[in-house]
């Protein structure tokens, strides 16, 4: 390919020269100070300070809409954060003034290192982008040698383009290296590709870089290859602080030194013998030293393999070698926390969804349009470390269309990331307790997500290889797709049991107050009925519309939904639960029905609820006749308890549980 074909050619003496390589856009415009163009400086201006304050690189968008401005900024890796920082300021203050009214500009400065500043109307996250391109060479030329240049020349290049795309290095994205040529001559040779692309595609963009060198400049002492997603320059002298930083300065061949004319034949045999006994002792010694390296490492290795058997122990079962191939071969992926800022805008907050016990929810967007839902877990959360390894070992093996799917994972740090299928109409509790949206729920759309709600703890209890017992069911932990289908989430609490297993304990209580039997929270016995429990619980806010939390006081008296229920019940009343939002178009037996389901799942004997398969027969089979409920494990019996309110967790019960004042998730509860 000609070179005139891609990109008119731009040619500069690289001698002591600062310049900036500037190209403006000339497909869109904006009108000056305007909206898009206030967003722009804004972002171009606090460009610098987040570069450096971040690894070198930076990628974020401000606006919404046609005035919406995406930016990057990267200055080449191990550079001083001040020297990166003026750069990038630089680079930012002349792009500003290059390009007036002009929706896109790139610029690559070049003044002792190399930085980049980008901004577009449109997200390029993602994508490998090789025009425009500019080439810049050193007038100079290589006058001798040029076949060893040649040949050393080309080896480097490849061994960097290696170096720079593989996982298992630890300058991905990015490689630095000399090596000495004649006298006191060096190669030095620097690369590195925007991270928010693929490693293959910062392959192809490096590799082009250097053809198109090696095209239109071949002989030169030096020069420079720009792109947008990649740069690639060498030079005969450390051009860069890179060199200063990754490397020491390889020493220079030196020529030849002659021997004296006339050497004694007996003294030269006496030096060799010296020399070869020198050697031999070398040899073993070395050989020695590497045998002892080679079995201290194998032991380090048996000790590591054993730490990493132990701390993969969860719940009731051990999590093998299958089980990590299984995270593998799931269909989720590890995802880079940089495609994760970027598809996040950094966390911006206008794209936060929620926040919960361990950590926010954002939304975010990749290049391709895809829309996921990111959870970021608190670093201060002492139990989000246990809940992510839970949700990535066990979310990966379950597939259920009333589950939500998880789509990857991210790891850097301190920073723990799960990406979701992202659903548009946020979590159930944001319509059924709404005074407002709820109005959005008639009664066939509130049957149907019981029905879809039922299915997923039935998949989840019975017909998924694993029997994962979720312990935190509410309606803020289900989700709702585009068409109003439910899809249970959140698993960070979830427990597996083994195939013959049918309940465990725990010392640390985790859920919410108001969604927890009592054998639960005064014992920390747990099984399928847990679930079941709250299940119960869930039916009937979907029916009252309130929040369980919101009934701790009746009459003046202390109690919770499950109380109130009983009550009418007794009374034979129960239609004063249903939701006024609904008016009167529902199926009064039909919500009767739910109503006594929900009554059967909250028993306080565990043994008397039904089992998920049995529940879900119930509902759709409406000739199975229902047994009569016994009183649930949160009634309150006799008159109240004024404890209740203030009970710490972990108190026992005997007549009385603590009703619900907070359905805020809890982990640290201790039973006695």
């Amino acid at each position: 390919m000609e070179l005139e074909n891609i990109l008119p050619v731009f040619w500069f003496f690289l001698v002591g020269l600062s310049v900036v390589s500037a190209q403006c856009g000339e497909t869109g415009y904006f009108t000056p100070h305007g909206k898009y163009d206030a967003n722009r400086r804004l972002l171009l201006s606090s460009l610098a300070s987040n570069v450096s304050a971040r690894s070198s690189f930076y990628y974020n968008s401000i606006g919404q809409g046609d005035d919406q401005v995406y930016a990057l900024g990267m200055c080449i890796s191990r550079v001083d954060p001040k020297v990166c920082s003026n750069c990038i300021d630089l680079a930012s203050k002349e792009m500003t003034e290059r390009c007036p009214n002009q929706t896109e500009g790139l610029a690559w400065p070049e003044n002792g290192i190399l930085c980049m500043v980008r901004y577009s109307n449109r997200s390029f996250y993602g994508s490998l982008e090789l025009k425009p391109r500019y080439i810049l060479h050193n007038i100079g030329e290589i006058r001798s040698n040029l076949t060893k240049f040649d040949s050393l020349w080309g080896d480097l290049t490849s061994r960097m383009i290696a170096g720079a795309t593989s996982w298992s290095s630890q300058q991905t994205y990015y490689a630095a290296e000399a090596v000495p040529f004649i006298f006191s001559e060096n190669i030095y040779a620097l690369m590195q590709c925007v991270p928010i692309i693929s490693l293959s595609d910062c392959s192809i963009c490096l590799r082009q870089s250097v053809r198109d060198y090696e095209s239109c400049c071949h002989g030169n002492q030096g020069g420079i290859v720009y792109r947008p997603s990649c740069v690639f320059r060498w030079e005969m002298y450390p051009f860069s602080e890179a060199f200063n930083h990754a490397l020491a300065p390889l020493p220079p061949h030196q020529p030849p030194v002659s021997l004296p004319p006339s050497i004694d034949h007996k003294t030269n045999n006496k030096k060799k013998g010296i020399i070869i006994g020198v050697v031999l002792a070398l040899v073993i010694s070395v050989l020695l030293a590497l045998g002892f390296v080679f079995c201290e490492r194998r032991k380090a290795n048996q000790k590591l393999a054993s730490q990493r058997r132990s701390m993969t122990t969860y719940g009731t079962a051990t999590l093998d070698d299958e089980d990590a191939e299984d995270i593998k071969t799931s269909g989720s992926l590890q995802f880079n926390f940089r495609e994760i800022e970027a598809a996040t805008c950094n966390f911006q907050k206008s794209n936060k969804l929620g926040h919960g016990g361990f950590g926010s929810v954002y939304k975010g967007t990749f290049p391709n349009g895809t829309e996921v839902a990111v959870k970021r877990l608190s670093t201060n959360s002492g139990q989000g470390e246990q809940e992510f390894k839970n949700e990535v070992l066990l979310v990966a093996k379950l597939q259920h269309r009333n589950l939500v799917r998880l789509l990857g994972f991210s790891v850097k740090g301190e920073e723990k990331i799960l990406v979701y299928e992202f659903l548009p109409n946020k979590s159930l509790d944001y319509f059924l307790f709404d005074p407002i949206k709820r109005s959005q729920l008639e009664w066939t759309r509130r049957h149907n997500i019981v029905e879809g709600i039922t299915r997923g703890i039935l998949y989840l209890h019975q017909d998924s290889r694993l029997t994962i017992i979720h312990r935190d069911l509410k309606a803020s932990n289900i989700l709702l797709d585009a068409n109003m289908n439910p899809k249970i989430a959140d698993f960070g609490m979830a427990r597996n049991f083994r195939v013959d297993q049918t309940e465990a304990n725990t010392g640390r209580i985790v859920g919410t107050f108001g969604y927890m039997p009592p054998e639960y929270v005064a014992n920390g016995q747990f099984s399928m009925k847990t679930d079941v429990y709250s299940f119960g619980v869930l039916i009937l806010e979907i029916i009252v519309g309130k929040r369980n939390s919101s009934f701790h006081q009746i009459d003046g008296s202390v109690g919770n939904l499950v109380t109130y229920v009983w009550r009418l019940w007794n009374n034979k009343s129960l239609l004063e639960l249903v939701d006024p939002a609904m008016g009167d178009n529902y199926d009064k037996d039909e919500v009767t029905r739910c109503i006594h389901i929900s009554l059967l799942c909250v028993q306080e004997n565990p043994a008397d609820r039904p089992t998920m398969s049995t529940i879900f027969q119930m509902l759709t089979n409406t000739s199975i006749t229902l047994p009569v409920p016994q009183p649930p494990g949160f009634f309150f019996r006799g008159t109240p308890n004024p404890l209740a309110e203030d009970l710490q967790p972990g108190q026992p019960t005997n007549n009385f549980i603590p009703s619900s004042i907070d359905d805020a998730s809890i982990t640290s509860v201790y039973p006695r």
